[in-house]
C-alpha cells in the first residue's frame, strides 16, 4: 500500500493525530530501530494527545467564558493565606467529583469573575464540562423562553454541565418568576452537579433578594450547605493593583 493511500485510510478513520505524524515515526523507528509494539505504542500515543487537544478546546469553547482567566494567571499572592490556600485546594478539582459548590463574594474589582473563570478553566483541563453565564442572562434566558415554549430545554441545558459558573448574582432583587427558576435550578443540580456563584453581597444579604422567605431560605439552605465560601473583603482592589501601569 502507497504511504498516499495509507493517509487516506487515517483520514476515513479520523485518525488525524496519527496522520500529522505518522512520517516523523517512520524516520524515528528507521533511526532508533524501534520494535513494532514501540513504534505501534508511540502512534497511539500522538493519537490520544492530539484528541485530548482536541476535546480541552471543545470543551473550553462551550464553556463560554467571557475571557481567557485562568489560575495560572490569578495573582493570588494579593489575597490572604486562608484564600490562597483555599484556593489551591480547590484547584485540585476535588469538590467536582464530590458535587459541592463554590460562594465567591466581594465588592467590585477584588477579583471574582477572575477567580471564578479561572476554576472553570481548571475544570475543563480535568475534563469536565463547564458553562459560565451571568445571572442577568441566566434569568433573561430562561424569561424569553418561556413566550417561545423552549423553557425545558433551555433549563436543560444549565443541568448538564458538571460546573455551572453563574457571575455576577444579586445585582438586584429577583422576580416571583426569576426565584422560582433559580430556587428549581439549585434544587435540581443539589448534589449532582456544582456550581460557582459569584456576588458582591455577602450570602446573608441574599435572601432580601426573594420576593418569598420561605423559598429563600429553601434554596440557599441546598446551595451553602455543600459549599466552598471565599470571602474576598479587606483588600485592595484587585482590578487596580492589576491594571497596567502608564510609564
Amino acid at each position: 500500500m502507497s504511504l498516499d493511500n495509507l493517509m487516506n485510510n487515517l483520514n476515513r478513520l479520523k485518525l488525524l493525530g496519527l496522520r500529522a505524524t505518522l512520517e516523523e515515526r517512520l524516520q524515528q523507528a528507521q533511526e532508533q530501530q524501534l520494535s513494532y509494539r514501540e513504534f505501534f505504542n508511540l502512534l497511539i500515543q500522538d493519537e490520544l494527545q492530539q484528541r485530548d487537544i482536541r476535546s480541552l478546546a471543545k470543551r473550553l469553547a462551550s464553556a463560554q467564558f467571557e475571557e481567557e482567566k485562568t489560575l495560572e494567571a490569578l495573582q493570588i499572592d494579593l489575597y490572604p493565606k486562608n484564600i490562597q490556600k483555599m484556593i489551591r485546594e480547590l484547584a485540585c478539582g476535588h469538590y467536582l467529583n464530590a458535587h459541592q459548590h463554590i460562594l465567591i463574594m466581594g465588592q467590585t474589582g477584588t477579583g471574582k469573575s477572575h477567580l471564578a473563570q479561572g476554576l472553570g478553566h481548571q475544570a475543563c483541563l480535568q475534563g469536565k464540562k463547564v458553562l459560565f453565564i451571568r445571572a442577568n442572562v441566566l434569568f433573561r434566558t430562561l424569561q424569553a423562553s418561556r413566550a417561545d415554549q423552549t423553557w425545558d430545554k433551555q433549563f436543560k441545558r444549565f443541568l448538564q454541565p458538571d460546573l455551572l459558573i453563574c457571575d455576577d448574582f444579586g445585582l438586584k432583587s429577583l422576580t416571583a418568576t426569576q426565584a422560582e427558576d433559580l430556587y428549581e435550578l439549585i434544587a435540581e443540580r443539589h448534589l449532582k452537579g456544582s456550581m460557582v456563584v459569584t456576588s458582591n453581597r455577602n450570602i446573608e444579604g441574599w435572601l432580601e433578594l426573594f420576593p418569598d422567605p420561605v423559598m429563600a431560605n429553601a434554596a440557599l439552605d441546598r446551595l451553602s450547605h455543600q459549599a466552598y465560601h471565599l470571602v474576598l473583603e479587606g483588600i485592595e482592589s484587585y482590578r487596580r493593583k492589576t491594571r497596567p501601569k502608564i510609564q
